[in-house]
């Protein structure tokens, strides 16, 4: 047999509770903040009906004040990987610091085991599918070397050697070991035991691990009977970088043009990935050209109608443009105000279009709902008081998501959220007007 829990009956306390909950609730209103934002949206669109011009003149004149900013856009360059790319109070650079303050580094007494960084350097691998220590291989390796040492390079109408650059080790230049060990003679590797990953030579131990690759060893007394690869070295003093880097990019010309006959070479300096880094943007510069066409084409398409009163292409065209406007007098103040332009913040201008005609489309929708009879002041009234209220909300959380982004210890996060920061505010106000 069920039993139930007993119904309340009218007129209890209970039901005047509820009663009393409802009339407390019917006081209360919600619209507190959206009701005065679409009263001021709503005199605002008003009055941008009534005197168009100014607020067509005026996104122009600020967008060119504003986009000569960009003429400072090279000096404003700023794609050090390092500096980008990594924690500005990382503890690894706190470290690093201790080292160099503790372990001064000095280019006349060099000493690879003091560096606290790569260095500025050059470097070639040569290789072998079978033995690299061999006569005919080394003759090579010995040629390079040669080639490489007596490269003369041009800076300031002034011609200059590897010997010009070299760091020092007790007043000669920086060599490698293993061409030390043979005395720049092939023939001499027959008379040689080389032992590794330590070898003797002049009372000093030389890592030979440092210089030979894929190494076939005796089992009986660890001398190499083979090795595949050697790496060779060339440090540079970095008291002038623009001498350096000049010096870097003969090396590589000079390298991508040798042949040779017994092994295979590979290079890089210590510039390398950084000068590779700044060629990335050619190479999806037409991929970016295609996005933008599609948005763009996708955007006018969707507000074209068969209707000539209906028909809103020139509106969409309008709010590429405002989009357009938005980026140029955003990324100009702030070029203008000294922030460092990424190579991160170029896929900004797509993420912003994105959200420019999102508004856009919010805006056509509304005024499509006003009446056609309506005069244009009445009309933009209306359409303000609906459409603005939800774009400014959304403005508003994307300025706070950007805002705490901007927290970030990498400095190309802070750039580009800045930029997309600036450049959404500027672009709903564009859109606005």
């Amino acid at each position: 047999m069920s039993t139930s829990s007993p119904q309340p009956r009218k007129g209890t306390s209970w039901d005047l509770g509820v009663k009393l909950r409802e009339t407390i609730m019917a006081n209360f209103h919600t619209d507190c903040i959206e009701k005065p934002l679409r009263l001021w949206f709503e005199m605002m669109g008003c009055f941008i009906g009534c005197h168009p011009w100014w607020f067509f003149i005026a996104p122009l004149v600020l967008s060119a004040g504003l986009g000569s900013g960009f003429y400072f856009l090279t000096d404003r360059m700023s794609n050090d990987i390092e500096e980008q790319f990594t924690p500005v109070d990382g503890k690894a650079k706190m470290e690093r610091r201790y080292i160099q303050e503790t372990f001064p580094e000095n280019d006349l007494m060099f000493s690879s085991v003091r560096l606290s960084t790569d260095g500025t350097f050059a470097t070639f691998i040569a290789t072998s599918d079978s033995n690299v220590l061999t006569v005919e291989s080394l003759q090579e390796i010995l040629d390079l070397d040669r080639k490489v040492r007596t490269m003369v390079v041009s800076f300031d109408n002034k011609p200059f050697e590897y010997v010009n650059l070299c760091v020092r080790v007790k007043g000669n230049c920086y060599s490698n070991d293993i061409l030390d060990i043979i005395g720049y003679n092939t023939s001499n590797i027959d008379l040689v035991n080389l032992t590794f990953p330590w070898y003797y030579y002049k009372s000093q131990r030389v890592a030979l691990y440092a210089s030979l690759g894929s190494v076939k060893l005796n089992k009986e007394n660890s001398v190499v009977e083979s090795a595949q690869a050697i790496q060779l070295r060339y440090y540079l003093q970095d008291d002038n970088k623009t001498k350096t880097d000049r010096w870097l990019e003969d090396f590589l010309n000079l390298l991508s043009n040798i042949s040779t006959t017994s092994i295979k070479v590979s290079y890089s300096t210590s510039m390398s990935m950084q000068w590779e880094f700044e060629k990335s943007p050619g190479s999806v510069i037409h991929l970016f050209a295609i996005t933008y066409t599609i948005a763009i084409t996708f955007s006018i398409m969707s507000c074209w109608r068969l209707d000539n009163v209906r028909n809103k292409v020139w509106v969409a065209c309008g709010g590429v443009f405002a989009t357009a406007l938005a980026i140029l007098s955003s990324f100009g103040m702030l070029l203008l105000i000294g922030q460092t332009f990424v190579m991160t913040v170029a896929s900004c201008p797509f993420m912003i279009l994105g959200i420019g005609i999102d508004d856009m489309f919010i805006m056509v929708s509304c005024w499509q709902r006003t009446h056609v009879k309506d005069d244009v002041p009445k009309r933009l009234a209306d359409t303000y008081k609906d459409a603005a209220v939800s774009i400014t909300i959304t403005s508003l959380t994307d300025a706070l998501a950007l805002f705490l982004g901007y927290t970030s210890t990498f400095r190309s996060v802070q750039s580009f959220l800045s930029l997309h920061c600036i450049s959404n505010h500027h672009k709903r106000i564009v859109i606005y007007k």
